[in-house]
């Protein structure tokens, strides 16, 4: 809030909208007395809307990225921006102009972040349909785009995994800004981990303080010789049992979404 001669402002700006989404700005303010000579708004530096309670038309609107004004819900102190983007993402602030005498003015403003939610949870890809003791799991959980990037987060048996578990990946970029995270798992499989047969393994996406959080779960089955022979039963062709085995594991990984 900045004050100017007896002129108060306070700028109320959405501190995050989904992309798609109209976005309504306030411009709140006190002249004390005084008479309005006009409220304009700006992006960063760069005015795109104005209102001038004398002029014809009182509103005014000037071409600036990633900014569509609506001009029927805007007025000196309500600015509202329709199909708002990943460009709208900005500092915005008010400017509020007193007439004379005093020509005071004042301004405020605020950050809006523009978020791209995922239109799908992570989805998890190993090197193994079956794994035994003895051998490492190594997965991969890769979030859906969005903007910003989604934090993703390993879980074993509902326990969050150890950082010396992990394996960062830088992440991919996309047209239009938005981003793809990647975060991998090796855990060695023992006693420790196998909990009634299986392994429960979670990954878990989060974007954003509280916007959206999605999960995708998966069973990584124990195999000793007897679980073994009995997901191959029925077939003496190989080619045949292989595929039970793969329709049986994506099952498990299914139940446990």
């Amino acid at each position: 809030m900045s004050p100017g001669d007896g002129l108060t402002v306070k700028a109320v700006v959405p501190r995050y909208k989904i992309r798609g989404e109209t976005a309504v700005l306030r411009c709140d303010f006190e002249l004390e007395g005084a008479l309005l000579y006009a409220v304009k708004w700006y992006r960063e530096n760069e005015e795109f809307y104005r209102y001038v309670p004398k002029s014809d038309p009182q509103k005014t609107s000037y071409v600036v990225d990633g900014i569509k004004v609506d001009h029927m819900h805007s007025n000196s102190r309500q600015l509202t921006l329709r199909d708002i983007t990943l460009k709208t993402t900005a500092n915005y602030r008010c400017e509020v102009s007193a007439e004379a005498p005093s020509f005071a003015s004042a301004q405020d403003g605020g950050r809006m972040e523009v978020i791209y939610l995922p239109k799908d949870g992570p989805y998890i890809t190993g090197d193994k349909s079956i794994y035994q003791f003895g051998d490492t799991i190594n997965l991969n959980c890769t979030s859906a785009k969005s903007y910003p990037a989604s934090s993703l987060h390993w879980f074993i048996n509902n326990i969050s995994a150890r950082e010396e578990s992990l394996k960062r990946y830088p992440a991919q970029k996309h047209p239009r800004g938005l981003v793809t995270t990647t975060l991998g798992l090796h855990l060695p499989l023992d006693a420790e981990t196998v909990l009634n047969g299986a392994v429960r393994v979670r990954c878990v996406a989060v974007l954003s303080p509280v916007l959206w959080t999605s999960d995708n779960e998966k069973v990584l089955p124990r195999q000793d010789k007897r679980e073994a022979l009995l997901l191959v039963t029925g077939s003496s062709n190989e080619r045949k049992s292989n595929s039970v085995v793969v329709f049986l594991f994506l099952i498990l990984i299914h139940v446990f979404f």
